[in-house]
């Protein structure tokens, strides 16, 4: 579903602040892969993602999206691809609509638009029993503007409307890392729960090696802009934090220097 072949990016080439962000970076996800992604500050993981949703050109290398090859496609024509959801709960949605109003545009996504009436009777209903699954009351809500709705409220709601179209790839950026504990918590749950419904090819960068590890069938670790360390299955499954400290700083030669991202 996703081929990145010897991805290099560097940031104000020949300036005092000229930064490698990614070098020979290749990665391959199969269908239905939920990856989770960790690594320090500057390890290259949101450079990634910008990288595979065309927010810039990379310099080599090659980005492939369900066989068609997107590298020289622009950021919104990469769009129908991919559902992204960032950091920021205020990112992803427009504040000053309604829920239902927010559901729609996303549920138009790459459509062209008419002067037929905005929401039908049907298409309100659908987005009632899809709020009613995040067990957060919405559904009884549809007409209230999203910026009254709690970060965790409206971060859920963004995880929603990225994913109505069903992405070739899903995109997640630290989605959880502005949230509480709980709040944090319950939308990955409801994550765990779209993702494996919708059998959704997901990229999940975290800052929590905890979550890391609990959540996707793979996890990769990031450092100067490259992979040191792809675990899945099995191995996956029984990894601990005090484990994959040690095999990062076997494969680095130095200490993971992250207490927020190891304590969580």
């Amino acid at each position: 579903m996703l081929q990145m072949n010897n991805i290099y990016k560097t940031f104000n080439v020949g300036t005092v602040n000229e930064k490698t962000a990614l070098r020979n970076l290749s990665l391959t996800l199969e269908d239905g892969d939920f990856v989770t992604v960790i690594g320090g500050n500057g390890a290259g993981k949101s450079t990634m993602l910008n990288a595979i949703a065309g927010t810039w050109p990379v310099d080599n290398g090659s980005i492939v999206i369900d066989g068609i090859d997107v590298t020289k496609l622009p950021e919104y024509k990469r769009a129908k691809f991919l559902g992204r959801v960032f950091q920021d709960p205020m990112t992803g949605t427009a504040a000053t609509m309604e829920i239902e109003e927010n559901l729609a545009l996303a549920m138009r996504r790459g459509e062209s638009r008419t002067l037929r009436k905005g929401i039908k009777e049907k298409e309100r209903q659908q987005y009632r029993e899809m709020l009613a699954t995040l067990g957060l009351g919405l559904e009884d809500r549809m007409t209230s503007k999203v910026g009254l709705l709690s970060g965790g409220q409206r971060q859920a709601l963004t995880l929603l409307m990225a994913t109505l179209k069903k992405p070739k790839l899903l995109l997640l950026d630290e989605h959880t890392a502005a949230l509480d504990p709980k709040t944090a918590a319950k939308v990955l749950e409801t994550t765990d729960m779209i993702v494996n419904r919708d059998h959704l090819t997901t990229l999940m960068i975290t800052h929590n090696m905890k979550d890391a590890i609990a959540h996707g069938n793979r996890l990769i670790m990031m450092m100067d802009g490259r992979i040191i360390l792809d675990i899945r299955g099995e191995e996956k499954k029984k990894l601990t934090v005090a484990e994959l400290l040690h095999k990062f700083e076997e494969e680095s030669g130095e200490e993971f220097a992250n207490d927020k991202a190891i304590l969580g």
